[in-house]
């Protein structure tokens, strides 16, 4: 009875794993062409739509040459400083971020690397959920096989949300700074940084003191 129940379950993880794995996005064409959209654009279409207000956003994705070296190296060290050591999930600041969640009862910290949250935001929804982080993680291990990390990084920086309506570099460039985010100083560039983990939360123009913060934070870290 025991050996029945354990090949039978044993048979139903297998299945969920062919399954899952048959289910995950083919991410190759990115490698040399930009997504039509995004996940988390969608739900932002949605969220507006909703609202009854105009569902435009504002998004020109340009390439890595022509965002700012100094944006390219505050996002690094701000969101993911291992970020060309690991192979796409860094289990180290995972394994401290599931004991931290662990202190606080709850999923409160992610530990996410880039190419993991490049895969939640074109694939994937905002929900904490060990079915989903276990999505992210094989989409990030497909993003790693399949895309070299200055694409990883170029693609990042092109659909990451920066504020209301704003997706990627050069968009957030325009809106804060009235220039291009070629033309990105060191200190916008921290800036920019800082609103990437949560844009409603660290928003330079509702919550300045705040941005400031965190920016001069990665400033030093830079």
């Amino acid at each position: 009875m025991i050996r029945r129940l354990v090949l039978a379950l044993l048979a139903a993880a297998l299945g969920a794993a062919v399954l899952l794995w048959a289910t995950l996005p083919d991410v190759r064409p990115l490698a040399s062409a930009w997504p039509k959209t995004t996940s988390f654009m969608e739900r932002r279409k949605a969220e507006l739509s909703r609202h009854g207000e105009s569902a435009r956003l504002e998004w020109t994705p340009v390439p890595l040459a022509r965002i700012s070296p100094e944006l390219q190296r505050a996002v690094v060290v701000a969101e993911d400083a291992r970020f060309y050591e690991h192979d796409g999930v860094d289990w180290e600041a995972m394994r401290g971020a599931m004991e931290r969640n662990w202190e606080k009862g709850g999923l409160k910290v992610g530990g996410s690397t880039i190419t993991q949250q490049l895969a939640k935001n074109l694939y994937l929804s905002p929900a904490r959920t060990p079915w989903r982080k276990l999505r992210e993680i094989l989409i990030a291990k497909r993003l790693e096989r399949d895309l070299s990390k200055k694409r990883i990084l170029e693609l990042y920086l092109n659909v990451i949300e920066f504020g209301r309506r704003t997706f990627g570099a050069e968009a957030a460039a325009r809106r804060y700074f009235g220039e291009s985010a070629k033309e990105l100083s060191r200190d916008q560039a921290a800036t920019l940084a800082a609103i990437i983990p949560s844009p409603r939360i660290f928003d330079p123009k509702r919550h300045p003191d705040r941005v400031r913060r965190r920016a001069e934070r990665i400033l030093r870290w830079m």
